[in-house]
């Protein structure tokens, strides 16, 4: 239901906004581009959202299809079983979800968001087959997508790649901010969601993982952050494509040793890369439309005029609301964020606190709303339960985080 109400909520709030302006102004305007908007938004969510993810969705489900067909995706749930029993123990031992989750953690980890968007689409599908409430989201499917909307990832290139494109003496610089921030966003995302299903993440399995994954982007960190921004791209693009590269050709490689029909096992995995992306149309363009609903009549920026003036009475520190659009996009529209992070960079310079902190904003999380419309949707999930309230309390947390990382490392 909370996604019903955040739905609704954006086409008041735009159409209350616009007709305000018109009693008040006599403006017509905020009419005209809410509508315009809303129809180049729909337009957006299918030609330029959907049909392209068609392709990678195609491809990738076959091939790991292929994996499946080969033993792989099973031997990944083996050995990634004990953590993931603790935190997703609705889910039997080395069932082949286990092995689809890692995979979809691991793409995005690497920063290969095309590649993990397959891969968590078809893990979702797996969680649906043991959800018991077909329309309801299940505890798994919430652990699962909450972990993923937290967006941990090693190396956020492209946020380095747009400040150098925009001039930044280091482009680098904010690489330990967004990934200290996100990894917070990820461990919050992760209490809260247990504390919620009432599982125990002090035991000795979690701890060990835990630390394990937290001593592994200590020493990353620490090793990345002596090295000049050429050498560290470098790094990112061969590692990320590298293993992606080496992931595809070793499932084919396996399957044709086990003497598997390597093609065939491919095609039927990829038939449903098709299916999967014409049922989530409805879902990208019914929640696309509302935010460019919401944008476009004004109310963000009047979200935004109204928090700075709420810091403002505090007296505190306030240098931190420009960057606040970026923070308050982020969790709806990842392109919307993006945008206002490069349009922050070249009003207040990519080197300023202000052009920096966005940075932190945008690599601190992933676009929550969008997500859960995406992957909810592919299953047809209508009730969201405390999924979307998980994320967002991790957003928020996650936001707080990067304000509190912006000032310790660049005010």
């Amino acid at each position: 239901m909370a996604l019903n109400y955040i739905f609704v909520g954006f086409f008041v709030i735009a159409f209350a906004v616009a007709f305000l302006k018109f009693i008040l102004t006599g403006d017509v305007q905020t009419f005209k581009e809410v509508t315009e908007g809303m129809l180049k938004m729909a337009e957006v969510a299918v030609m330029d959202i959907a049909l392209p993810l068609t392709g990678v969705m195609t491809f990738f489900l076959g091939i790991l299809n292929v994996g499946e067909k080969a033993g792989i995706i099973n031997r990944l749930a083996r050995i990634i079983g004990p953590f993931f029993n603790k935190l997703f123990p609705e889910v039997p031992e080395n069932h082949p979800a286990h092995g689809q989750m890692i995979m979809n953690f691991s793409a995005n980890f690497l920063g290969l968001d095309n590649a993990a968007t397959p891969f968590g689409l078809r893990a979702m599908q797996s969680l649906q087959e043991l959800n018991p409430v077909k329309d309801t989201a299940s505890n798994a499917q919430i652990m699962f997508l909450v972990l993923h909307t937290s967006g941990l990832q090693i190396i956020p290139l492209s946020i380095i790649a747009q400040r150098a494109i925009l001039g930044a003496e280091s482009p680098s610089d904010v690489f330990i901010p967004c990934v200290v921030g996100t990894y917070i966003t990820t461990v919050v995302a992760m209490i809260i969601t247990a504390a919620w299903q009432k599982i125990n993440l002090f035991n000795r399995t979690i701890l060990l993982w835990l630390g394990s994954i937290t001593a592994f982007l200590a020493f990353t960190l620490w090793y990345l952050s002596g090295l000049p921004k050429e050498q560290i791209e470098k790094i990112s693009i061969f590692v990320g494509n590298s293993v992606l590269l080496a992931v595809i050709a070793g499932f084919l490689g396996v399957a044709l040793y086990k003497k598997i029909n390597v093609f065939e096992s491919f095609i039927d995995g990829a038939k449903a890369g098709f299916t999967t992306t014409v049922t989530i149309i409805p879902y990208l363009v019914g929640l696309l439309v509302a935010i460019s609903a919401f944008r476009a009549c004004g109310a963000m920026d009047y979200l935004i005029d109204g928090l700075k003036y709420l810091f403002a009475l505090t007296g505190m520190n306030t240098d931190f609301t420009d960057a606040l659009p970026v923070a308050l996009m982020k969790p709806l529209s990842g392109s919307g964020a993006r945008a206002l992070m490069i349009d922050a960079m070249k009003e207040f310079g990519p080197d300023s606190f202000v052009g920096r902190l966005v940075c932190i904003f945008q690599g601190s999380a992933d676009t929550t709303l969008y997500i859960v419309a995406l992957y909810f949707g592919s299953v047809g999930i209508k009730n969201t339960r405390y999924a979307i309230v998980a994320g967002l309390i991790a957003d928020f947390v996650g936001v707080v985080a990067g304000i509190w990382l912006g000032y310790l490392f660049f005010h």
